[in-house]
């Protein structure tokens, strides 16, 4: 029932009374692309600032487990030292007891072996110890980035929010006109103003003749084009960009 409504009161809007609601809602929705020009690339250097800071927090997240895996690895390596250690005395002992040399350099072995295990292990405590302070020093250029990063968040956040603050109740009263304004057109028409509008890089679906020429593309217009689009008796678009053209009088009188 209330579609049917809608369709008889469309029906009954003059050709000229159209044009008025397109150009009507061109401004309102020119209003609206304004003060989302206004936020510009916030939201998105908000996003690209959260991406990077959770990028830093996974790398230093890495290095710490990196650093505990050297630290087990470090133990280990002092828990072989003092096995052979044990071991070493062991066998110094046992040569106090031996009954022949062949037993002796048996021994002799076995403490030169576990004596090369100590020094390959304290090798490899080193190799993991310098590895832990480069990683530390990764971390700590890391963390003065990730806290930099998070500062510009913050500061990013704000700004957004202030603007989004100041914002919001224009933008709201504007996208409830703008709906109303799409309410009364005839849906043939919207779904035409729509297309133009998100193929033109202004967001300019209807413009107004300026100076002889279009107000969208700024190519002349014919003075009996100028005449027909004045009279507000068909709707006529520009044949070079395509754009709705109304006369600078009805647009003087909107604006």
């Amino acid at each position: 029932m209330a579609k049917a409504k809608k369709i008889e009161e469309v029906a009954e809007m003059t050709v000229a009374e159209k044009l008025k609601a397109l150009y009507d809602l061109q401004l309102v929705d020119t209003a609206i692309d304004k003060i989302r020009i206004l936020r510009g690339e916030l939201p998105l250097e908000v996003q690209d600032l959260e991406d990077e800071i959770e990028g830093l927090q996974t790398r230093v997240s890495k290095y710490d487990d990196d650093i505990a895996a050297l630290d087990k690895s470090i133990n280990g390596k002092k828990q072989e030292i003092a096995n052979a250690q044990e071991l070493i005395k062991k066998y110094e002992e046992q040569q106090n007891n031996v009954r022949n040399n062949r037993e002796y350099d048996s021994l002799s072995k076995e403490i030169e072996f576990q004596t090369l295990e100590i020094e390959l292990s304290e090798k490899r405590i080193r190799e993991f110890t310098v590895q832990i302070e480069e990683k530390k020093v990764v971390i700590d250029e890391s963390k003065g980035v990730l806290n930099e990063r998070k500062l510009d968040l913050e500061n990013k956040k704000k700004e957004l929010e202030d603007i989004i603050e100041e914002t919001k109740k224009e933008e709201d009263v504007m996208e409830k006109k703008s709906s109303i304004l799409e309410g009364i057109i005839e849906e043939r028409l919207i779904s035409a103003y729509q297309k133009i509008r998100a193929n033109a890089l202004n967001g300019l679906a209807v413009v107004p003749v300026e100076r002889d020429a279009c107000g969208g593309c700024f190519n002349k217009i014919p003075p009996q084009r100028q005449l027909d689009i004045a009279s507000r008796k068909k709707i006529i678009v520009c044949e070079y960009c395509g754009r709705i053209l109304v006369d600078s009088q009805l647009s003087e009188e909107n604006e």
